[in-house]
Order: C-alpha cells, then structure tokens, then sequence
C-alpha cells in the first residue's frame, strides 16, 4: 500500500488501551498527510467526525484495535470490499486473526503502508435462511454459523444435506458451520478439528450430539449445506460470528455455502500459523 490516502480506524469503544492506540495511529497517519477515515463508536472517543461505512469502504487500509471480535465488526463494516486489514490485537483478550501485538503495532503498521507485509486471502461463508420458501436472512461470515438451543434442555432435530445428498439428522444440542479460519474459535471448543486458515474448506461440528457417532466433519467448499429444522423445543436461534442472532421455528431451512468475497488481512511476518497456535493453545507446555 505504498500510495495509499485513506486508512479506516476501527476499534473496540470505551477507552482503555484500543483508544489509546487508536490515538497513536491517528498521529501516525497525520504526519503521514494521510486521512483517516473513524468508524463511528471509536469516533465518540477521539471526539472526531464518524466516517460512513460507505466511506469505510473507500480506504486502502483498515487499522483494527481491539481483539477478534472488532476485527469481526470490521469485516462486516467493510461488507465484501477486499480492504486489506491490520489486525492489532489490543483488546487483552485471545485471539488468533488479530495477529499484530500491542508493542509493535506501530512499527509493522509503518511497514504495511509501505507494502512491505504480506496480506493473506480467507475464505468466507455465505448464510441464508428461508421460511415457507421466502428469504429472511442473507449474510457472509469470516467465522461461523451456530444453530444452537436457548434456555431449552432438550435437543433439537436438524437434517443436513450435502447438495441435495443427506448427511445426518443431527440430535444434539445444536451445529456449528465454520470456515478454516473459524475452526479455532466455537467449532473448536465443541469438538471440531484445526484446519490450516488458508485451506478451502467447512467445517460441520454438532453440538454435545446424543449419538456419539455423530463427529465433525470437514467439506469441500464448493459444497452446498443445507440444514432443515425439524424439532425444536423452547428456543433456537442461529448466531451469526457471535455479532448478529435470529429466531429459528421448525421448518425452516439454512443454506450455507463458499462465499464470492473473501477477507485479506495482514500478515505478521514473525509469525506463523503453528506459531499462533503455541502461545495460544500452548502446544508443547506439560
């Protein structure tokens, strides 16, 4: 990005240490004679004029402070533009697509507006559901979909089908659809496998299923899921990145399938894939 203009800047809102950094970018870009294009709830505490996602759109960068979940925001902030974005993992929480720490954000954020970094495409799903044949819902998600029971303990019934071929009826507590790079969050704690982030692909985990048989399983990214509702007692909701919830009823019908954008992030280049998993997961520590 060595002739960028504009970069957006989003971070988690509320001060502490996203604002504080979100100041020091603000700095940088400013000596930098480049614009700096706020999302709005980080607008609020710098106290300067919220740019418009459409205008978000229209940078050549996007700086993210905070942790996944921001960075998560941000992706759907961005909406399918191929922005590339600077994760910086300032929120103190886990993560693993906010790849830049705190202490080097501005050094490697130097180093990426003189595209000196590399970006890596991932793989996104796209998510609809329908009710009685008409649409509701028609979103893209970098992490997952979660078809999950609410306050209910009982099971929920789920057929799912591979282009048209079923796969199961899973009876459990709900199922996860993960991307590669999802399957370290939720698919992950439930059971599921560690993909590499840059393979094509989804991955199917049920959720505590009353069969054990039942396990993850991992899908060509050409394939088309679908999952039917067939029982549910109490409540079901479909959680979309853990950022976007709806109601589901008994016949309803979710398909999921390779989405046409794709998110590019900046890459911390003393940093792998195995390496992320060692500090996060501890590999190797007894």
């Amino acid at each position: 990005m060595p002739n960028a203009r504009a970069v957006a800047l989003v971070g988690k809102p509320g001060g502490g240490e996203p604002v504080a950094l979100a100041r020091e970018i603000q700095a940088l870009l400013r000596a930098r004679s480049l614009t700096a294009l706020v999302e709005e709830g980080l607008a609020r505490d710098l106290g300067v004029e919220a740019a418009a996602p459409a205008r978000l759109r229209e940078a050549d960068l996007c700086v993210v402070a905070g942790g996944d979940g921001t960075l998560i925001h941000a992706v759907r902030l961005l909406d399918g533009v191929p922005v590339p974005i600077f994760g910086v993992n300032a929120g103190g929480q886990l993560g693993f697509i906010t790849e830049i720490p705190r202490d080097r954000a501005i050094d490697l954020l130097e180093r990426a507006l003189a595209g000196e970094l590399p970006v890596e495409p991932r793989q996104k799903l796209r998510v609809e559901l329908s009710r009685g044949g008409k649409g509701l819902v028609d979103v893209e998600v970098l992490n997952d979909a979660v078809i999950n029971r609410g306050a209910s303990a009982r099971m929920v019934d789920l057929r799912t089908s591979i282009d048209g071929a079923t796969i199961s009826s899973f009876r459990s507590d709900g199922v996860i659809v993960a991307t590669p790079t999802g399957s370290t969050a939720y698919s992950l704690a439930a059971g599921g496998p560690i993909l590499f982030p840059t393979m094509d692909a989804i991955v199917v985990t049920p959720i505590c299923p009353h069969t054990l048989s039942q396990r993850p399983i991992v899908l060509p990214a050409r394939c088309c899921l679908q999952i039917e509702v067939r029982a549910a007692h109490g409540e079901l909701l479909l959680s979309l990145d853990g950022q976007i919830g709806e109601n589901l009823e008994v016949g309803d019908l979710v398909v999921v399938s390779r989405a046409a954008n794709q998110v590019r992030l900046v890459k911390n280049p003393d940093l792998d894939f195995f390496e992320i998993l060692r500090q996060k997961l501890h590999w190797g520590q007894r």
